[in-house]
């Protein structure tokens, strides 16, 4: 059976000002242990506008306007550098904050979203427009008087949503008692529910798949929706699957921190290529929590609060069409519980383990999609580039196994990798922002191999100490080859028949 391929992509960034002080890890945690802190009295004026945040290089690479490659002579910080950009891109958009607010309620089955008719009446014909294909669901849009609000937010029984400073709608808890099912936890699920769904939405809008196509999705965000019996029971694909109107999909979620994507995307190509499911779509939606994680380095260092942005993405993987790039189900690198943690071990076990399988050496592979962190956001943070040092780390690798010389080391990285430009949204970054591009690198482009890297931090989780992680390889397609035959059908019946004969009469003459 031939391999599968990635037929389509979509991504989608969420800019979300409001939900950086009110719901992002950071600013709440201040809020908690030190209200008076210097930190919250300066971030707001720290925050970028919504023409910032679509000017911004890296978030026009992220929805395919710009290509990678233009950020590699660009000095940092790229967030002091002028370019005009646009709100939608070649694989998806970047959707403001009151539209966003409308998706979490039109997105919302049990009526926990309420929002003032002010604002309802104000976003409706915006919402109409742009996302006629939840027409079916714009019964949920509807304002109400919210007057309970400030009350109901001061003894923790709802959330508020906030557009401009002003509390324009909250999120009620689902469940009196049940902590999994908080006003808390149900504005951050609604929020990977709401960007999972317009990612897909991209998706379809830039493949033009048929929705009645995807057979199956699969969601691999960070985040986990269930009640007190069962925390992480799911099942966010198949309510955003409802939502896009996948009629004949199926769906389940899988989760493992930061590689997710990558899992998922090999989960997905095995149910394509053992003949389960035809078209399996992946998605996954954004971490709120995480909005504004690293402000306090950003604002010491002077610059603004640049993760300001909720990320998604949606992937589809098909049956093998003869165009579009072919997924290596059998070149597969794994970092096994035996691997160890040590960062050459796991790099070792991640990115040798399926060349060799094809005695394939480590330049064969013409680019490596890792973690492509914005350096913009982890410099200044204390985490280095990221994605630079993967790539000084498999360049490292080469050296040793002797396929390069370690004079060619600098020019290892400039050809085989590409500078960090997704948002810190965990999972988001983890190899995927690449596979828009690499559908076109691979197909009119002139690359012919690329490897999807995801890592993650299970230890994170306190179950255990280890890494985690896991890669693929993705060629050109070099087309379906029909398998053929130099005898014609007509003529092996005929040989079937003159063999039954011949068994015939050998019975007779015994």
């Amino acid at each position: 059976m031939s391999f599968p391929v990635f037929r389509g992509a979509g991504y989608v960034l969420v800019h979300t000002p409001d939900m950086i002080i009110k719901n992002g890890t950071t600013c709440t945690v201040e809020q908690e242990i030190n209200p008076d802190s210097e930190f919250l009295k300066e971030i707001d004026s720290k925050i970028r506008s919504y023409e910032e945040v679509v000017n911004y290089l890296p978030n026009q690479v992220y929805i395919g306007n710009v290509r990678p490659e233009f950020l590699s002579d660009k000095k940092l910080p790229w967030c002091n550098i002028e370019h005009e950009g646009e709100r939608h891109g070649k694989f998806g958009q970047i959707v403001p904050e009151d539209e966003f607010l409308a998706l979490m309620q039109i997105c919302d089955a049990f009526e926990l979203v309420k929002l003032s008719e002010e604002f309802v009446n104000g976003i409706r014909p915006v919402m109409e427009e742009n996302y006629k294909e939840l027409e079916g669901f714009f019964n949920h849009l509807k304002g109400e008087d919210i007057s309970d609000a400030q009350e109901l937010l001061d003894n923790h029984v709802a959330e508020g949503l906030y557009f401009e400073h002003k509390l324009v709608g909250y999120v009620k808890r689902a469940h009196d008692v049940d902590v999994n099912l908080s006003a808390h936890t149900m504005l951050e699920n609604l929020v990977v529910k709401a960007s999972g769904v317009v990612s897909a939405l991209e998706l379809l809008r830039s493949s033009g798949v048929h929705r009645e196509e995807i057979d199956y999705v699969i969601e691999c965000s960070e985040e986990a929706c269930g009640d007190m019996n069962q925390r992480g029971g799911g099942n966010f694909a198949k309510a955003i699957a409802e939502m896009v109107g996948l009629t004949n999909a199926s769906g389940s979620d899988t989760r493992g921190f930061c590689a997710a994507p990558a899992h998922a995307l090999i989960n997905a190509a095995a149910l394509v290529k053992s003949g389960v499911h035809k078209n399996v779509m992946v998605v996954a939606g954004g971490a709120s929590a995480k909005l504004g994680m690293n402000a306090k380095d950003h604002l010491k260092k002077g610059l603004p609060v640049l993760e300001d942005v909720i990320g998604g993405f949606a992937v589809l993987v098909s049956e093998n069409d003869g165009v579009h790039p072919i997924i290596r189900t059998d070149l597969v690198g794994k970092h096994t519980v035996g691997t160890g943690s040590a960062p050459q071990a796991v790099m070792t076990s991640l990115i040798t383990q399926g060349l060799d399988k094809a005695g394939l050496k480590i330049p064969d592979i013409d680019v490596y999609s890792v973690e492509m962190q914005n350096p913009d956001i982890t410099k200044p943070a204390g985490a280095g580039n990221v994605p630079e040092a993967n790539y000084k780390m498999i360049g490292a690798l080469a050296a040793t196994r002797g396929e390069i010389e370690k004079k060619q080391l600098k020019s290892f990285i400039a050809e085989h990798g590409l500078p960090g430009w997704a948002p810190t949204q965990g999972h988001i970054p983890s190899g995927v922002p690449y596979v828009g591009f690499m559908m076109d690198d691979l197909t009119t482009g002139d690359r012919n191999r690329a490897m999807i890297v995801g890592k993650g931090s299970l230890f994170l989780g306190r179950m255990t100490n280890l890494f985690d992680g896991i890669s693929f390889v993705v060629e050109r397609n070099p087309g379906v080859e029909e398998e053929t035959s130099s005898i014609s059908k007509d003529e092996i019946r005929k040989i079937i028949a003159e063999s039954m004969r011949n068994i015939a009469l050998d019975m007779i003459e015994e």
